[in-house]
């Protein structure tokens, strides 16, 4: 579309072309205003866009946060009976498809429309939850994921594209927060109604009711008024997507910090890749309850909900226990974004990406349930510092013309550290601190042959164990975690942050001019 108000059309090339050139890193700190006249400015168009997030986010993560848990459960029990390592292969693709086609398709966002992407995306997504329900099967399971992260690869370039375009420069701190805070609103509710439904019902319920909540977002689009857009009129908008996307990703503050991020983001995903089947594994979440409850486990049934406690009262079920994330930040994020915003923007970066690192190395030094409660708390806190920050810093980084395609740039470490880690990070569970895989060996150490043992169906082998031995699973958990250090996984994963958190801040330092 053209702009209707503003410069002359030659004045605007001009403008654009000087931007396209000239380094903007040291636009990206503007002074931000004050706490309520911050939230008093958020326009109604980035309301609307908030409320879709919010929704798509519900849908997303009502799959995402059981998705491990799920393909890893015995076909007895529902799931699809698949090893971690086998799981490593879907998540692997679901990340690559997810986080790289936003970086070619953020560019056709700002050519085409953002509400025509985002009603294409929100028809894929409604179809992968279907297929994941009508086929029950690894096949239908992989298929569905590619299709959901295809989904997702549209949608995100339009929503942020609007929300850039509609956000003045000195408010957009608070923005990011809000819009972080209003996404992990779904990211709360999600897991949660995906805990209650494979609890009381079944898996296939829970696809059926994510495909029935991210259809609530055609309604969105009725009341959704596209932005104003500064699309170029010349000749160079003929150009190749691909090339000038090229272009673009030659500058080295661009690259540098792209490539930077992606220790982050492999760090990051092991917490919703990895953690469920850690926590549901190892750690004992019976504390957390009765130190809050009492021996008597939780009574209430809203109670129960809200905190994805299983159907006894007794366990905090691992999704319960991940939310934790999800509901701090959706109560908290405005008041860090507000905090994040009176230091530099890789300032911020740096604190929250080493909090991160400090609750990685939490996980693996105790199972308690109550640190894994603060370790989640600590990383909650580290990831509201810094990753609504680096999507501020790559949107106010990018030419007034190209918002969403520089978005969709912020997905290249996202793809490259996710990918990684969607392979690595079950890889290496299943290595190193499987339960199951240590119950096999086990078996084999009490007189089982390697062909019974291989005849066992996944995810049953610690359940014959217990019988075999007399020891209760409590007994037999222990000793397993006296004999491996199931730990090292997550010292990996901080020390990795830790490494990115000096990325960031040599890079904070080596455009300070510019910052």
């Amino acid at each position: 579309m053209k702009i209707e108000t503003g410069p002359s059309t030659a004045e605007h090339n001009s403008v654009v072309a000087t931007a396209a050139h000239e380094p903007r890193a040291h636009a990206v700190d503007m002074p931000q205003l004050g706490l309520i006249a911050a939230i008093g400015g958020l326009s109604t168009v980035f309301w609307i866009v908030g409320g879709m997030e919010m929704i798509e986010r519900l849908a997303f993560y009502g799959v995402k946060a059981v998705a491990a848990l799920y393909a890893t459960e015995t076909t007895r029990n529902g799931g699809l009976g698949i090893s971690a390592n086998r799981l490593g292969n879907v998540f692997m693709l679901w990340a690559l498809v997810q986080s790289i086609l936003p970086v070619f398709i953020g560019g056709l966002s700002d050519r085409f429309g953002y509400k025509r992407t985002i009603f294409i995306s929100t028809v894929i997504k409604i179809s992968s939850y279907l297929m994941m329900a009508w086929f029950p099967s690894y096949a239908g399971f992989f298929c569905g994921a590619l299709m959901l992260a295809t989904g997702t690869a549209i949608f995100k370039p339009g929503i942020q594209g609007t929300l850039v375009n509609a956000t003045a420069r000195n408010n957009s701190s608070m923005a990011w927060g809000v819009f972080y805070q209003l996404v992990n609103v779904g990211g709360w509710v999600g897991p949660l109604v995906a805990a209650f439904l494979r609890s009381r019902l079944d898996w296939h319920s829970v696809f059926l009711a994510c495909s029935a909540i991210i259809s609530v977002n055609f309604l969105f689009l009725l009341t959704y008024k596209e932005p104003v857009r500064i699309v170029t009129t010349t000749d160079d908008t003929k150009e190749s997507l691909w090339r000038d996307s090229i272009r673009e990703l030659r500058r080295p503050e661009v690259w540098v910090y792209l490539l930077i991020f992606s220790g982050f983001w492999f760090m990051f995903n092991a917490l919703f890749d990895v953690l469920p089947l850690h926590i549901r594994d190892w750690v004992d979440t019976r504390q957390v309850v009765t130190l809050l409850f009492g021996n008597n486990g939780v009574e209430n049934g809203a109670v129960r909900f809200l905190l994805g406690v299983d159907p006894t009262g007794r366990f905090i079920q691992p999704e319960g226990m991940l939310n934790l994330n999800a509901g701090l930040i959706m109560t908290t994020c405005f008041f860090f974004a507000w905090l994040s915003g009176k230091v530099r923007a890789t300032t911020s970066m740096v604190v929250g990406t080493i909090l991160a690192s400090v609750a990685m190395l939490l996980s693996g030094a105790s199972v308690l349930g109550v640190t894994s409660v603060i370790a989640i708390f600590v990383f909650s806190v580290g990831e509201m510092l810094s990753s609504p920050k680096f999507s501020e810093y790559i949107g106010n980084l990018a030419p007034p013309n190209k918002t969403a395609m520089y978005l969709g740039f912020s997905q290249i470490p996202l793809a490259i550290g996710w990918t990684l880690e969607g392979k690595l990070g079950p890889l290496l569970y299943d290595q190193f601190s499987s339960k199951e895989r240590f119950a096999r060996e086990l078996l084999i150490e009490h007189g089982r042959s390697l062909g019974e043992v291989a005849r066992i169906p996944e995810g049953e082998a610690f359940r014959q164990l217990v019988s075999i031995t007399g020891q209760t699973a409590e007994a037999l958990t222990e000793s397993l975690l006296r004999k491996h250090a199931v730990g090292h996984i997550w010292w990996l994963m901080g020390a990795t942050g830790i490494v990115s958190a000096i990325g960031i801040h040599w890079y904070g330092r080596r455009w300070r001019a510019q910052d």
